[in-house]
């Protein structure tokens, strides 16, 4: 069979998720079976780069770089190889609806120039774009339609497939949604497809916690499976917490005010919140603290990285 080895460049590639997902596709047409080469990736965070380094072994090429920076330098930029297609899950802070949803005019909303950016230079094939679902709605929804002009006039021109994604519907143990926009250069005269749902809507078919964590259980001295040292007022706490509830809302805790959180703006959902054994997860978040690390059905604790992984 014939091979074809399309060429991979990553904005924003954090730890490797677009990067792993390109390494395990499969993807035969016409009897011709398409791989990926990774020719460079690049992301401010120097962590998040190292273990791209070790999740993406073949890559060659990873720039530990603020994207303005690289804008900015010819000679970087020139460094970075031609591709034929591109990855780039830009920040979600200003767009994420946990946030203030400051949009385009926040510090992280405007990155998304960079990629527009990106693609003028590079005139990439094929493109994929990530964001969180609250990109719709931000700054009254003027944004998105914004980005999306962007990225279609970029280049030669793309052809774009916008869709709101819930992962849970594809094998994913974890409610999540997030915005993927695929991107298809006009000259090729063919646009991409949304597959649809490996897993349907009913609970019966969505792969839960326990099927995630008991069905298929970490193995034992793995790295990042510590657990978290919990006060002895989160363990009481967690004790009054139903599978399901949160600080907030839990019956239990309305006659223990010692227990109990102060009334903020901030009364998210997920703080102190359980999660229910023969469901998939709520949303993981990016762990800050606060009660939002995620806790376990019928453990008074948090999860561990590894279980949160």
């Amino acid at each position: 069979m014939k091979e074809n080895a399309l060429k991979l460049g990553e904005l924003f590639c954090g730890p490797g998720g677009f990067g792993q997902g390109a390494n395990l596709s499969k993807i035969i047409h016409n009897e011709v079976k398409y791989t990926f080469e990774h020719e460079w990736a690049t992301d401010i965070d120097n962590d998040s780069c190292k273990t791209y380094e070790t999740n993406i072994k073949k890559c060659k090429k990873i720039l530990v770089e603020d994207i303005k920076k690289i804008f900015r330098n010819e000679e970087t930029l020139n460094s970075l190889n031609k591709i034929d297609c591109m990855t780039f899950g830009f920040p979600c802070n200003d767009f994420s609806l946990v946030g203030k949803q400051k949009g385009t005019e926040g510090d992280y909303g405007p990155l998304y120039k960079y990629c527009t950016k990106a693609l003028n230079h590079f005139k990439p094939n094929y493109f994929i774009a990530e964001n969180v679902s609250g990109m719709k709605s931000a700054d009254e929804k003027k944004t998105f339609p914004k980005i999306l002009k962007s990225f279609r006039n970029a280049a030669d021109g793309y052809t774009l497939t916008t869709h709101l994604y819930k992962f849970e519907e594809y094998g994913v143990p974890q409610k999540r949604k997030r915005v993927i926009i695929v991107g298809v250069a006009n000259k090729l005269k063919k646009s991409f497809r949304v597959p649809a749902p490996t897993h349907g809507l009913h609970l019966e078919n969505l792969v839960t916690v326990s099927d995630a964590l008991i069905l298929n259980p970490i193995p034992e001295n793995v790295k990042n499976n510590e657990r978290t040292k919990n006060s002895e007022q989160v363990i009481e706490r967690l004790k009054k917490i139903k599978p399901g509830e949160n600080a907030f809302n839990a019956s239990e805790l309305k006659s223990h005010k010692k227990l109990q959180l102060k009334k903020t703006d901030n009364t998210l959902s997920q703080i102190y919140k359980r999660l229910e054994k023969n469901k998939p997860a709520y949303t993981v978040t990016g762990s800050g603290g606060g009660g939002t690390h995620m806790y376990h059905w019928s453990e008074p604790r948090a999860l561990t990285n590894r279980e949160r992984a």
